[in-house]
């Protein structure tokens, strides 16, 4: 199929998560956009391999990062400058699912690590760029949330209420910064089969399937067009706003 190209020359991205999944795939395309990529992850042996896949596809950094850590994001943020010059575009992608349980069964620390990776990493990466792209006069944020922010998926609290936090988050930076030409949007992706698949109960993975009236789980790329658009100038009205791509789920 081919790709309509979405002009992202001279621009420079973060993707957090962005060593597979739905990451690796948003900062292939925004490379095939034109922008250079910073590849933000926890896991520097899949840093190593996901640059080399990508390096044919332009400009790519890699930053080893604990995102609940506001010293460790700091660090990889002035490394993205140093390396790139400049930061126009957040992609704020990286998230864990904290396997499966009712809600009175999951432990306490999975529950706070869920919460601390999915809403307060997010928190901690615009903290540290937002200013950046304030200065510049122009930026995009865009936040990988979650069909399950919406609905509340059962047996997956932790995850469904950090995935809540992150759409909250976004419809409050974004009126804070709606006047500055920084645009904070985020996309509600219904399950893609990625390797977060490997954390989650076969039982969840069936009821999520059950749910979706396609019929089918999406396909990273079709994410990571979305992704792409909203990082764009041509995503220029839009701010604050829910982006669905859950086929059909979604039903507001």
């Amino acid at each position: 199929m081919s790709k309509n190209r979405i002009d992202l020359s001279s621009r420079v991205a973060i993707v957090t998560g962005g060593a597979r999944g739905i990451g690796y795939a948003a900062a292939q395309r925004l490379l095939q956009s034109g922008a250079a990529v910073a590849l933000w992850d926890v896991d520097a042996v899949r840093l190593v391999e996901a640059r080399a896949l990508l390096a044919g596809f332009g400009e790519v950094s890699t930053h080893t990062v604990e995102l609940t850590d506001e010293f460790s994001v700091e660090a990889a943020t002035r490394a993205t400058e140093a390396a790139h010059g400049r930061i126009d575009i957040l992609v704020n992608n990286a998230g864990i699912t904290g396997g499966n349980a009712r809600t009175w069964e999951l432990e306490p620390d999975v529950w706070r690590r869920v919460i601390e990776v999915n809403l307060v990493g997010p928190y901690l990466t615009s903290r540290a760029v937002v200013p950046r792209l304030i200065a510049n006069g122009w930026g995009r944020i865009v936040n990988v949330a979650s069909i399950a922010g919406k609905e509340g998926n059962p047996n997956a609290s932790h995850y469904s209420a950090s995935k809540a936090g992150l759409i909250g988050l976004t419809k409050s930076l974004a009126k804070e910064l709606a006047t500055s030409n920084v645009l904070v949007n985020c996309i509600t992706p219904a399950a893609a089969n990625t390797e977060m698949f490997a954390q989650m109960a076969q039982s969840h993975i069936d009821f999520m399937l059950s749910k979706i009236p396609m019929g089918r789980f999406l396909e990273v790329d079709e994410a990571a067009a979305l992704i792409a658009w909203l990082s764009s100038e041509e995503c220029s009205f839009s701010t604050g706003a829910v982006f669905d791509i859950s086929g059909g789920r979604a039903v507001y």
